[in-house]
């Protein structure tokens, strides 16, 4: 096949995505409205969110690993269907538990058959330039803060809640099957020219010996503390913004702009990455984000939310893909769905934490400052950890078979 069609793969991970990260993340959108039209508690709704990072967390190594078995095509079909059965099942719910089921179990297992897999799939299709693909998969994310919840937000004006989460499951399932069925696998994939991390007796992948490596104990590590600063910020932005005296749209459009910063930061840390290396551009991009949390306890203007959110945006949404590519230099690319996938369920674990407890410290103090202290000491640690990264294993010009 083609090396063009390369591109066709970037394009399908992008939109797939989008609509699925940004059809989870717009509960951040909804969550105002349903406690509103419901009497649900802001905790019991963002626990939604919890669920959704803890099942995405254990669907994403799954996922992972079934990619690496059958291929990505039929992982991301099955989870374009449930994703938009979901949505519509959600929308439905009569009860807070139904919601959470519904919403954060099955919404989160839908999702995380897109992430992992993709970025595995395009890590397959380029031996040049990996940075940059990656990124550019993971742009969708950042676009969905810029389509999916402004277009929330304008369906729950006009229609209200349950429509418009009903509008948005079917539209997933018109926009992302076809975009799965685009999915194929490289003719002829690349060969593991690394030092073995990977290999068994006889050249059969030791996945023990993968997740006991210093390698994956710091990516995992770094990759949930990472997830678990930013987390709750994000989703409780709209909310703080709000709370600070910005109106309810105004307050949406600060998370578009974190999402078109996320876009640009996709696009110029990959770009670093491929040129001075992954492990520095990651560090950088902790610094700024920690730094930048700590900074919204002196903002309360719309322009100061805007400056802010062009940072913030830029620095979590340019680091997130890259923990992929380190994934892909220190293991290769026969176990990399696997292996990604196990280090996004760390990661999904911290973001499980940040929802939950940003609503707890809302309903509990009727403010969010522990949130933005608690996150930014958080995103710290996050940058520690990323110091102690290995050295990247030396490349060889055949596949490295090791022992176990």
């Amino acid at each position: 096949m083609s090396s063009s069609y390369r591109w066709v793969i970037v394009a399908a991970g992008a939109l797939m995505t989008c609509v699925a990260l940004g059809a989870m993340f717009s509960l951040a959108i909804f969550q105002q409205p349903i406690a509103d039209a419901t009497g649900w508690s802001h905790a019991g709704i963002a626990s939604a969110m919890t669920l959704n990072f803890i099942v995405m967390g254990i669907g994403g190594f799954f996922w992972g690993a079934a990619s690496d078995r059958y291929g990505p095509r039929p992982v991301v079909l099955i989870g374009s269907v449930i994703l938009g059965l979901a949505l519509m099942l959600a929308s439905r719910a009569e009860t807070l538990l139904q919601f959470q089921l519904t919403y954060g179990v099955l919404v989160g297992l839908s999702a995380s058959a897109f992430f992992a897999p993709m970025i595995a799939a395009t890590t397959e299709w380029f031996d040049e330039n990996r940075g940059l693909a990656v990124s550019l998969v993971s742009a969708g994310m950042g676009v969905a803060p810029m389509t999916i919840s402004p277009f929330a937000r304008w369906l729950i004006t006009a229609y209200e809640w349950r429509p418009a989460m009903m509008i948005i499951g079917i539209g997933a399932l018109i926009l992302m099957i076809p975009a799965a069925l685009l999915v194929r696998r490289r003719s002829s994939p690349p060969q593991d020219t690394h030092e073995a991390i990977v290999s068994g007796d006889g050249g059969a992948p030791n996945l023990w010996k993968v997740f006991r490596s210093p390698q994956f104990i710091v990516l995992g590590l770094t990759f949930f503390a990472c997830c678990a600063a930013h987390s709750g910020p994000i989703f409780h932005m709209v909310s703080y913004a709000t709370f600070c005296g910005v109106a309810p749209m105004a307050a949406v459009s600060i998370y578009s702009v974190e999402g078109l910063a996320g876009l640009g930061g996709r696009l110029l840390y990959g770009t670093l990455a491929d040129r001075i290396g992954v492990k520095p551009v990651i560090i950088a991009g902790l610094l700024v984000q920690a730094a930048a949390l700590a900074t919204y306890l002196a903002v309360s203007k719309l322009g100061e939310f805007y400056a802010l959110a062009v940072i913030f945006g830029s620095a979590y949404g340019g680091v997130m893909p890259l923990y992929a590519v380190l994934a892909r230099e220190y293991f290769g690319p026969r176990i990399i769905g696997t292996v990604f996938g196990a280090a996004t369920m760390l990661s999904s674990i911290g973001m499980a934490f940040g929802p939950l407890i940003g609503g707890w410290i809302y309903d509990t103090y009727a403010n969010y400052s522990w949130l933005f202290i608690g996150s930014a000491l958080v995103g710290l640690g996050a940058a520690a950890i990323a110091l102690a990264f290995p050295p990247l294993p030396r490349q060889k010009s055949q596949p490295a078979l090791g022992t176990a």
